[in-house]
């Protein structure tokens, strides 16, 4: 493969592509570690930084990064359908070729969609980044390695109405709708009196029924699945109607409002409680999927919450065989309806479920990963730069007991040595040890916000270091679902 630029800095050779005549590449030079395009041919509607003889060099800019797309219709986003996906978010924008090197690895046959750009709300309020520049990041990535398959870019955990403009202009294909704000727990230990009275305020217009509608038809007779019966009687319905009602309400307003924004491009859905007190059961469950059908939201996949402990960047927490017993009837019910996925929502490092998410779903799943791309960064400067390293350790526990509250964890920092309680040695072998990965986890924003830049330009300097560990590191979480 050509190096267009040799003086001056190296071509990522699978980023190389020509289209009617004119040739695009990635550069990284020599110099100063940055990124930039290169483009031999047509420029117009570049923005060039530099000109090297018949190349032209463009910073990576959101203007040009649009410009790309226009020529190059594979670093758009599309939805992904019911296909067995996996969403890798990246929360320092330089992770998605490591994503990629996992794929190619432990899926040749393209198995699996990947969702590469794919942020919260709240985690790009922590990392100060806007969903544009998430997706242009991603973009590039993909770009670097010459990925031609099908890639998605999901919006996730949109709580309101306000938050979906930002994704939808930047070209989001997959949209998670979070009411769990509008979940009632509590309803989980209350008797038929108290939930009806909970119901008073529902708007039933908008779910286009009644009380006495919903009980003729959930009550009215057995439920029969291929593989599970369900006998509703009023007070499960009731539960149901009352710990998720006003979420199901609060999904339809979130649902027609993106479909009045998006006016007509394809995308995909998914509703989402598993950030919630209290496991969807298996009635809950069948309610929720039924409702939405009956409303006309078209969720491609749904995350319910599960029995357990899904915590950041562990595993799994709780029972194994009362998981697969519970997870089997949920599986039986997704299947009944064959038109969702069941999504894993922290869904990494969950090593001892995914044999059996993978057994019962049978390619229907969508799992989520986030921030154990970032601790495998982390994981790089504790072998690389220690001195940064420790500086990021004592930060995050003093930012811990602040950063740790929207998170649902039994982290215990006081089994976590700071800088002056552990050698240079063992640092790495922080990043294996279960409360050393949800503190660090947790507080990415205060660390990011301190050492952002910083770890930017380690990760720079050693870019093969980090695709070679973010490999592996997926490779182990892929392949269950080959």
């Amino acid at each position: 493969m050509e190096d267009f630029t040799p003086a001056v800095g190296t071509t990522y050779p699978n980023s190389t592509v020509t289209e009617d005549g004119t040739t695009y590449f990635l550069i990284r030079l020599h110099d100063s570690h940055e990124r930039m395009l290169g483009v031999r041919g047509n420029t117009d509607g570049f923005v060039s930084s530099r000109q090297l003889d018949d190349v032209t060099l463009c910073a990576l800019t959101p203007h040009n990064a649009a410009e790309l797309r226009k020529r190059l219709a594979w670093l758009n986003p599309a939805p992904v359908g019911l296909q067995t996906s996996f969403g890798f978010g990246d929360r320092l924008g330089v992770a998605t070729p490591g994503h990629i090197d996992s794929l190619r690895q432990s899926d040749p046959s393209g198995k699996i969609a990947a969702i590469f750009a794919q942020q919260s709300v709240r985690e790009n309020i922590r990392t100060g980044r806007t969903p544009q520049q998430v997706m242009d990041f991603a973009m590039w990535g993909v770009f670097q390695t010459g990925w031609r398959e099908r890639w998605g870019a999901d919006a996730d955990h949109i709580k309101e109405v306000e938050h979906l403009a930002p994704f939808a202009q930047a070209g989001y294909t997959f949209y998670t709708i979070d009411p769990s704000d509008h979940v009632d727990s509590a309803a989980n230990a209350e008797e038929l009196g108290m939930l009806k009275d909970k119901l008073t305020g529902l708007a039933w217009d908008q779910l286009a029924s009644s009380y006495d509608d919903m009980l003729a038809r959930y009550c009215s007779e057995a439920i029969q699945l291929d593989e599970l019966t369900l006998e509703f009687d009023e007070v499960t319905l009731a539960r149901a109607l009352a710990k998720y009602g006003y979420a199901l309400v609060h999904v339809t307003t979130i649902a027609g409002a993106l479909t009045d924004l998006v006016k007509g491009k394809a995308y995909d859905l998914e509703m989402s409680v598993d950030e919630t007190d209290t496991p969807t059961s298996i009635y809950e469950h069948y309610f929720i999927a039924n409702e939405l059908i009956r409303c006309g939201v078209p969720v491609v996949s749904l995350a319910p919450r599960f029995v357990g402990k899904f915590q950041k960047g562990v595993d799994y927490i709780g029972d194994i065989d009362e998981f697969e017993r519970d997870f089997a009837k949920h599986a039986a019910i997704m299947r009944h309806f064959g038109s969702y996925k069941l999504s894993i929502h922290t869904g990494s490092d969950k090593f001892s479920l995914y044999p059996i998410i993978a057994q019962y779903t049978a390619g229907m799943t969508h799992v989520k990963t986030a921030g154990t791309s970032y601790l495998e960064a982390l994981r790089v400067a504790s072998q690389s730069a220690p001195s940064l390293f420790m500086g990021m350790l004592d930060l995050a526990h003093a930012r811990f007991p602040s950063d740790r509250k929207s998170y649902f964890l039994d982290c215990q920092p006081d089994k976590v040595p700071t800088s002056g309680q552990v050698a240079l040695s063992e640092l790495p072998t922080l990043l294996d040890e279960f409360h050393a990965r949800q503190l660090l986890h947790v507080t990415y924003g205060s660390i990011l916000d301190a050492f952002g830049e910083e770890l930017d330009r380690l990760l720079n300097r050693h870019e093969e270091d980090y695709r070679a560990a973010l490999s592996l590191h997926f490779q182990r979480h892929i392949k269950p679902f080959i």
